[in-house]
């Protein structure tokens, strides 16, 4: 079975081979780069991957390619161009996802093609998010993603909101109109809805207004109790402070004479839950992570993309304005602001 991953990135070089190797674990077989504008050496790795040939047993076939994006829509634009790739085309199945999204799958033998037998060999599977909080980590560390965070909401609610975002799984003759950042979206010239097989990751029947994205709160989540039996999506996008300063850099480079907004913060650190279940692919992991970082040239461009990432940490530190985001972060709230406004309203904080 061919799996092709699909992503977007921008400074990520500390984290991609974790994000490679632990995708290997799962069963994919091929990986499809897009970057822009990267400042830390996550182009030269994987560039140097791409070139690789002897380390396909271990990474895959990587495709790196700049991202065609002219404007700021540089997820969509790359979407857009990836149904036309070949490394694409020929796969089996595509998993669209995130370097900080890891899909954890709890049946058979952990990897993709038990979560799809699992679920009847549908046209589509889509999976909830799990948002891992930082729990208090303040450095970054080079070491696995999945090791660090274990704590997160409650996964059946989050921020109050029993409906949760999903990223999906997707045959290659699911009738595609256009691949979408959360779920493939459907032609009516290509096939029938009704004769659609589209599971969340229990192996139920997706709801009938997410199928067919009926509404706006509908195109992308729908409730996550009883979602995740076969498979929860951890999704750590806050992972150490150190690297939250540093993806804020990324997203957002001029932020002079402007309060910094810690939303996105709150409603991804609540540590209510803990799951370490992920942690069953930790050996083999590691493994992996060794055997690559054993090849002179990727053990190099890793460390340099290792160092990149703290330098400029250490340099938005420098500025007053980083170093009051900083302590607004570390003094925030566990809850997140719908729950907070709740308790105030109650008299409860």
């Amino acid at each position: 079975m061919r799996i092709t991953a699909v992503t977007c990135v921008k400074n990520e070089g500390p984290f991609l081979l974790e994000w490679i190797a632990f995708n290997r674990l799962l069963g994919v077989s091929d990986f499809l780069f897009y970057s822009n504008d990267c400042s830390d050496g996550t182009d030269r790795l994987l560039d140097a991957l791409a070139a690789r040939g002897d380390l396909e047993a271990l990474a895959g076939r990587v495709v790196h390619l700049p991202n065609p994006a002219e404007g700021r829509n540089y997820q969509m634009e790359a979407l857009k161009d990836a149904a036309h790739q070949q490394v694409v085309k020929r796969a089996d199945w595509v998993w669209i996802a995130d370097v900080d999204e890891f899909l954890n799958i709890h049946v058979g033998d952990h990897t993709i093609p038990a979560l799809i037998a699992a679920c009847g060999d549908p046209a589509a599977i889509s999976v909830h998010f799990q948002f891992f909080a930082n729990d208090g980590i303040d450095a970054f560390e080079d070491k696995p993603v999945i090791a660090q965070f274990t704590r997160s909401h409650n996964p059946d609610i989050w921020c109050g909101e029993t409906a949760i975002e999903v990223k999906s799984l997707v045959r290659r003759d699911f009738p595609l109109q256009y691949f979408g950042a959360h779920r493939p979206f459907f032609s009516e010239r290509k096939g029938d809805k009704k004769a659609l097989a589209w599971t969340d990751g229990s192996g139920r029947k997706v709801p009938h207004k997410f199928l067919v994205a009926a509404n706006p709160r509908r195109i992308r989540k729908f409730p996550a109790k009883g979602a995740r039996d076969f498979a929860t999506l951890n999704h750590y996008a806050l992972r150490s402070l150190d690297s939250y300063l540093v993806k804020n850099d990324r997203g957002d480079v001029n932020r002079e004479n402007r309060a910094f907004d810690d939303t996105y913060w709150r409603e991804r650190n609540d540590p209510a839950w803990q799951d370490t279940s992920i942690a069953r692919y930790l050996p083999s992991l590691e493994a992996a992570l060794k055997a690559l970082k054993a090849d002179p040239e990727i053990g190099a461009l890793h460390a340099e993309a290792v160092r990149l990432h703290r330098e400029k940490r250490d340099a938005l530190l420098a500025q007053p304005a980083y170093m009051q985001m900083q302590e607004q972060l570390r003094r925030a709230r566990t809850l997140p602001p719908e729950e907070e406004a709740m308790l105030i309203e109650m008299g409860m904080l």
